[in-house]
């Protein structure tokens, strides 16, 4: 029979959190009970007498930057009830499971841009019903970063639709005001402005920015078809800038682009053997809009969704995973199942840069039915802290080429 569980109480950023370990051993006689040893990694184990899902067999909670893609497709292909057990359990031993932080996204420079990813109505390269602007002035940019703080937002993130920042010195300028200006009002702040130089970087976070958004989008093998203007190699050197100027990295990707499973388990495979992990990782599901060439893509699942998140949660386990785009598309139990899986952040307001996004109202009661809580803002660079010793001459760029 299996041994008690074992409680012990740490604390954590100042709260006591509860840490349970559970010990099975080998029953003398039949058992219903899984039969694990200690070395989950290296023998063979049997649940119910059938082989423990790949799941079961990876769900230690412990960073590693050495994944196989077998394994990580072994996890995303376990069976959907095992995949959101495993997944959640790693989710609290490193997060309270409550604690949903929310984020507010705003488009500071939309449209007209010279990328033709496939999936984007603001490329230039398409007819949609998104139309260039310039840079939002400074009150307008300050005043919705005001409303998202009152709102409960505690990470505010700014987009603007560029391939770089190549000639743009004075709006380059005025983004770097914005960052300090929001960063004193007790707010993370990221920003996605395209590729970054050193220099560039360096501005960034001598001004405070928290993150930088930079997606992967999809796997290095899909990636052409849905990018041709940018290539894998130049997104992977632009995280590379981004971390050795010492900011934290948000890197994810898009689901829904037609991609495979393969395809899926490949983007997380790159991001869980970088030398360190994202500090956060955005999943977005594709909302299709008319005019784009993907405009017929057919609406993701809630299960190729929590599949994602509950993967990605067991390979990156300290790595802040947000369920992003197309959350409007999920009903309230299943965006409940997301947050099972592992996810712990989600955007609020009317949009995400171009696209729908959930009522503010809608979150709120969401909030109070699942008895979730607002995650307060966190301004450390931990896993590049902790995985320091990992980390190599070799950047990311050259890692994956």
């Amino acid at each position: 029979m299996p041994s008690r569980s074992n409680r012990a109480l740490t604390p954590a950023s100042g709260r006591a959190s509860v840490h349970f370990v559970r010990s099975y051993t080998v029953a003398s006689s039949p058992t219903k009970f899984a039969t694990i040893d200690e070395s989950p990694r290296t023998q063979k184990q049997i649940a119910f007498g059938r082989d423990l899902s790949g799941a079961a067999l990876n769900a230690h909670g412990e960073l590693r930057y050495d994944w196989k893609k077998d394994e990580i497709d072994a996890i995303y292909h376990s069976p959907i009830m095992d995949l959101l057990y495993h997944g959640s359990n790693v989710h609290r031993l490193h997060f309270d499971p409550l604690a949903v932080q929310q984020c507010t996204l705003l488009s500071i420079k939309t449209g007209g841009c010279s990328e033709d990813c496939k999936y984007c109505p603001q490329s230039s390269s398409y007819s949609t019903s998104v139309k260039a602007q310039k840079l939002l002035d400074t009150d307008v940019v300050l005043s919705a970063a005001r409303a998202a703080k009152e709102a409960g937002s505690t990470r505010f993130c700014m987009g603007a639709a560029w391939r770089d920042l190549a000639g743009r010195k004075s709006n380059f300028k005025k983004i770097v005001g914005f960052v300090k200006e929001i960063r004193a009002m007790d707010m993370e702040v990221c920003c996605t402005l395209g590729m970054l130089n050193d220099d560039q970087a360096a501005q960034l976070k001598d001004a405070g920015l928290t993150a930088y958004n930079h997606n992967l989008d999809t796997s290095r093998e899909y990636y052409p078809k849905i990018i041709t203007t940018r290539s894998y190699d130049e997104r992977l050197e632009t995280i590379s800038k981004v971390r050795e100027a010492g900011i934290s990295v948000c890197s994810g990707g898009i689901i829904g682009l037609g991609e495979t499973d393969v395809d899926r388990v490949g983007m997380l495979h790159t991001l869980s053997t970088m030398p360190q992990h994202p500090e956060s990782v955005p999943v977005n599901a594709l909302l299709a809009v008319e005019g784009t060439p993907l405009e017929k893509q057919e609406p993701v699942k809630v299960w190729d969704m929590v599949r994602m998140i509950a993967t990605a949660r067991i390979v990156m386990p300290k790595t802040m995973i947000r369920l992003s785009a197309g959350r409007v598309r999920f009903t309230q139990p299943e965006q409940a199942l997301c947050f099972m899986a592992g996810a712990n952040s989600i955007f609020t307001g009317d949009k995400l840069l171009t696209t729908p996004n959930n009522e503010f109202n809608s979150d709120q009661q969401m909030f109070q039915t699942l008895g979730l809580v607002p995650k307060a803002a966190s301004f450390k660079v931990d896993l590049a802290e902790e995985s320091h010793h990992h980390h190599s001459s070799e950047c990311c760029g050259s890692k994956h080429a």
